[in-house]
């Protein structure tokens, strides 16, 4: 069961992810980059619930990319 201050913080974790990715992609969304990602996320260019979805899977990317870094 997860804890709910761990849970916080993974998410803090996972906001700074996206913050930096966002930087380094110099917030351009279209970039090839963000593309690819898209793609290989959802071939089929549908997402699942429409845009809160497309969020909800993007912060849970971005906290599985925190825990990774910080291998917990």
């Amino acid at each position: 069961m997860t804890r709910p201050i761990t849970n916080l913080i993974d998410t803090l974790g996972a906001l700074w992810v996206l913050t930096t990715l966002a930087i380094r992609s110099r917030f351009n969304f279209n970039s090839p980059y963000w593309k690819w990602r898209l793609n290989t996320a959802f071939p089929n260019a549908k997402v699942p619930g429409g845009k809160p979805g497309k969020l909800r899977f993007a912060l849970h990317y971005a906290r599985w990319a925190y825990r990774i870094r910080r291998l917990r």
